[in-house]
């Protein structure tokens, strides 16, 4: 066995860099290969070769808008990744989602997201600031820590800041809203765990509408508290990953509370 151990060895790294240069792993992979790098003055776009052609120009005004909501810069230019076709997206990442942001601060944008873009189902620019809102939140929080931020304010904050309620398959704050109304609720902690199968959501886009709830917890929080406040407790997370205790030293409250307070001035509204 001995014998074999080195060439098993090699074997093991030669599996682990094919995924990092082609597989799972690219996206945080140190080298790439196969596509052509266009530097921008705020982001930097890579397009696989003999993908279909893009503007890429169109891209670089997005960050923007992303950086004065957060009151934050980007540590480095966004990454923004164009595939050639469906299989070579999903082969060089773990998502099948339109977009995929990773914590490395690379933002992958699917074929067929670009497809609907075109024929006007999505709005491009409103999906790519939802995902640069992940990637700059990514870049402060550091790359393994991202994993412990709240996938529901991350979620919340993306929708809210790029105003994408009420936009393609997203229902508006009021269809939101009548839908809380009608008992329809996905409480924050129990988003991307087991507690969230069991949690029936009678609404048309189950996905959709829990990331339009979360949105609407942070129009809540920024309203009744003020966006100062919302930045404090938004940033105070980057070091912390104790979120209860960094709301209630934030907010003054239990999380919990403020979301029955959330629900309360929900119904209340005509």
């Amino acid at each position: 066995m001995k014998k074999f151990l080195p060439a098993i060895l090699v074997l093991m790294l030669i599996a682990i860099g094919y995924e990092f240069l082609y597989g799972k792993l690219f996206p945080y992979s140190p080298i790439i290969l196969g596509f052509s790098k266009f530097e921008l003055k705020n982001v930097v776009v890579y397009v696989q070769k003999g993908a279909d052609y893009i503007d890429v120009n169109g891209f670089d005004s997005l960050p923007v808008p992303v950086e004065k909501f957060h009151e934050l810069t980007f540590n480095k230019k966004p990454e923004l990744f164009i595939f050639r076709d469906s299989l070579e997206y999903i082969h060089h990442g773990f998502s099948k989602a339109r977009f995929c942001a990773y914590t490395s601060g690379r933002l992958f944008i699917s074929p067929w997201a670009l497809r609907e873009s075109k024929q006007s189902l999505i709005s491009l620019p409103i999906y790519i600031r939802h995902e640069l809102s992940h990637v700059i939140l990514f870049q402060h929080k550091g790359v393994i820590d991202s994993f412990h931020y709240p996938d529901w304010l991350l979620e919340g904050i993306a929708v809210y800041s790029a105003n994408q309620m009420g936009t393609s398959f997203y229902p508006s704050k009021a269809e939101t809203y009548k839908a809380i109304k009608d008992g329809n609720f996905m409480l924050p902690e129990y988003f991307k765990t087991s507690n969230e199968d069991g949690v029936t959501l009678k609404v048309k886009y189950r996905i959709t509408f829990m990331y339009s709830e979360f949105a609407c917890i942070v129009d809540f929080l920024i309203k009744e508290y003020g966006k100062e406040k919302f930045l404090v407790y938004m940033k105070t997370l980057f070091n912390d990953n104790d979120h209860d205790k960094v709301f209630q030293q934030v907010y003054g409250t239990d999380f919990t509370k403020c979301l029955r307070d959330f629900r309360l001035f929900v119904n209340a509204q005509n």
